[in-house]
């Protein structure tokens, strides 16, 4: 099987949801997806989606979302400008609905692009796919302009870590109770500059090595 990462449509709101209360069946109720991607211009979602598998067009045929107007300031243009370069946003759905293994969600405040969510099928896991998002999360945060990407993760999450770690994540601080099912601390871990010689000189060698060893795309090449 082979995947790749495009920005999210309306119509993958559905699968999404199904995604996020498999992976999070604690923090329900989800979040509403639809009204994220009509009202919420500071966010966007990442899908990780099945090559070749399509599943069947459902009722809506809602074209993708752009999220509306840019708020004013050159971060927001730069954001903007960014996301329809980059997924050509102003084009069609496929036929049929695509088959979604995975999501990342990216919120955005000027230099930094927080990431609020990142979440893998069950059946679809360790076959690279979480890793995928998090590398198409950090170029989409870079080609908009952002300069650090940051993130919550339980504290009892060490595999989670250790991937942020390997991309240059570190812990800067703890929020306690943060969890509101068991209230678990979270780590607060942030990256160096992500435009800096040395962060895309490491950055782009663990995409080659991520490719070579899964044979993945991102929407950048």
């Amino acid at each position: 099987m082979r995947y790749s990462v495009r920005l999210m449509r309306m119509e993958d709101a559905s699968q999404v949801t199904d995604i996020d209360r498999e992976a999070f069946p604690s923090l329900w109720p989800s979040a509403s997806f639809e009204n994220e991607l009509k009202h919420n211009p500071t966010t966007r979602y990442l899908v990780a989606r099945e090559e070749g598998v399509e599943w069947p067009q459902p009722q809506m045929s809602t074209p993708a979302v752009e999220g509306g107007g840019a708020a004013p300031g050159s971060a927001w243009r730069r954001l903007y400008s960014g996301v329809r370069r980059l997924f050509s946003p102003g084009a069609p759905p496929a036929r049929g609905t695509e088959h979604i293994v995975g999501f990342a969600g990216l919120w955005f405040a000027v230099d930094e692009a927080h990431l609020t969510t990142i979440a893998v099928l069950r059946r679809h896991r360790r076959q690279g796919i979480g890793e995928l998002l998090l590398i198409s999360a950090i170029e989409l945060a870079a080609e908009t302009g952002a300069r650090f990407v940051s993130l919550e993760v339980r504290a009892s999450n060490v595999e989670a870590q250790a991937l942020y770690r390997k991309y240059g994540l570190f812990k800067t601080g703890v929020r306690r109770g943060y969890y509101t099912d068991n209230r678990e601390d979270a780590l607060i871990m942030t990256t160096d500059s992500i435009a800096s010689d040395s962060y895309q000189s490491q950055f782009q060698q663990l995409k080659r090595a991520h490719a070579a060893r899964w044979g993945y795309g991102t929407p950048w090449g």
